[in-house]
């Protein structure tokens, strides 16, 4: 017969056994994949066209939906994507929210709106209501940064004050525009299109952009979408370069002077697939950041941009 301490140890054990049994195990950590940050979509059937691309354009001027994408996106690891506007139109904005309502995939939106024009803050009030506009794009209908206009800043504070955010499109020329608007309206982030457009050739960028991108950089709430990078190799027969190599002095230079908390992904499709595929947009900075601590490559792929643009899962 066993002792009673042998019996008592053994019984112990025995419930310790079947309570470690009972409880749930510790949760995983969401895998998060990747965010897209720059898509576009539009239809040129729709009754009232659409003012982007020009109906000459063979390879955009058709409609460019969400099925299409999410098809090529799921495979490469991209869990969702923000789009960017692509239109001048009004309405648009809710067209791309309505198709959000559809395709859960298309995670947020950065429409558009005039800020300075009359009629500004009664459209940011209509389409902030949705939580998925998350801000406006500056620099691509209306021209050059007007910072030096009163009622342009203005509307830039009431984005701040609603935790939106501020696409620019500008080239290497406009960046001490973009650092200034910066310094002005300090509580707006701001993101930086496509590396500010630079040309890509494999060597050192221009000094004009070396020192734009040093001067964006001071300011801590301005982040840098490095997509585009194909684009910049002007190349729309789609031999963009795969290697990795060609674009490293580019990215290099933007993590020096970004570091790994302000830099965030973006395809730019269905641009980008004149310059080069979709596996080849995402195996270009993915073989750049696999040599980088998970960390980094995890902020540039995902973590910053739920920052940049305050996304809710």
């Amino acid at each position: 017969m066993p002792s009673r301490r042998t019996f008592v140890a053994t019984a112990a054990a025995a419930l310790a056994r079947l309570a470690a049994g009972c409880q749930s195990p510790p949760p995983e950590r969401r895998p998060t994949g990747i965010l897209d940050t720059h898509t576009h979509f539009y239809d040129p059937t729709r009754p009232d066209g659409v003012p982007w691309p020009p109906a000459n354009d063979p390879v955009l001027f058709r409609p460019v939906l969400p099925p299409e994408y999410v098809a090529l996106a799921r495979p490469l690891g991209i869990v969702g994507t923000v789009v960017v506007e692509a239109s001048t139109l009004d309405a648009d904005n809710r067209w791309i929210l309505d198709l959000a309502d559809h395709a859960p995939f298309l995670r947020a939106l950065i429409g558009h709106l005039k800020p300075g024009r009359p009629g500004f803050a009664q459209q940011l009030a209509r389409d902030a209501v949705d939580r998925r506009f998350r801000g406006i794009r500056l620099g691509t209908w209306d021209g050059p940064l007007r910072v030096d206009e009163p009622a342009f800043l203005a509307d830039c504070r009431s984005l701040a004050e609603r935790q939106l955010t501020a696409d620019v499109l500008v080239g290497p020329d406009q960046l001490d525009a973009v650092a200034r608007l910066a310094a002005l309206v300090p509580e707006l982030s701001i993101v930086i299109n496509h590396c500010a457009n630079v040309r890509i050739d494999g060597r050192t960028p221009p000094t004009q952009w070396l020192q734009g991108i040093a001067a964006v950089a001071r300011q801590p709430r301005v982040f840098m979408k490095m997509s585009g990078y194909v684009e910049g190799t002007g190349r729309t027969d789609g031999t963009a370069p795969r290697d990795t190599e060609f674009y490293r002095p580019t990215f290099d230079a933007l993590l020096a002077q970004f570091g790994p908390e302000r830099l965030i992904f973006g395809s730019n499709w269905p641009v980008s697939a004149r310059f080069a595929s979709l596996a080849t947009v995402v195996g270009i900075v993915r073989d750049y950041f696999s040599v980088q601590p998970a960390r980094v490559a995890a902020a540039y792929f995902a973590d910053n941009a739920r920052r940049a643009y305050r996304l809710v899962d």
